[in-house]
């Protein structure tokens, strides 16, 4: 699903690279709040994206990260578990990895 980084922003970042930008609705019908695209750019930075806008979030809000580096696959699960959020969604699409997550209580 190709995401237009035109779109309006729901956080912003200094890095080249990594945005966040505003989605309606995941593939699964389920409510996506933010997309974090940090594509391109590598551990431990989409961690350390992922931490600050995962921050802005409520419970219960979803959030959808897109990345190329293939740290992540190991790094945002382990993210999940230490800090109590749910990996909803991983899977990778060509050469690009997909997260979703549920911000924990």
């Amino acid at each position: 699903m190709p995401y237009n980084a035109a779109s309006s922003m729901a956080f912003s970042t200094t890095r080249a690279g990594a945005s966040v930008n505003e989605v309606v609705a995941g593939e699964e019908g389920e409510a996506v709040v933010a997309c974090l695209d940090t594509r391109g750019l590598r551990c431990p930075e989409p961690v350390m994206l992922l931490h600050g806008a995962v921050r802005k979030l409520q419970p219960g809000e979803m959030i959808e990260v897109l990345a190329s580096d293939p740290s992540t696959t190991r790094d945002i699960p382990k993210f999940c578990a230490f800090l109590g959020h749910q990996l909803v969604l991983q899977v990778k699409r060509d050469d690009i990895f997909v997260y979703r997550l549920r911000k924990g209580g």
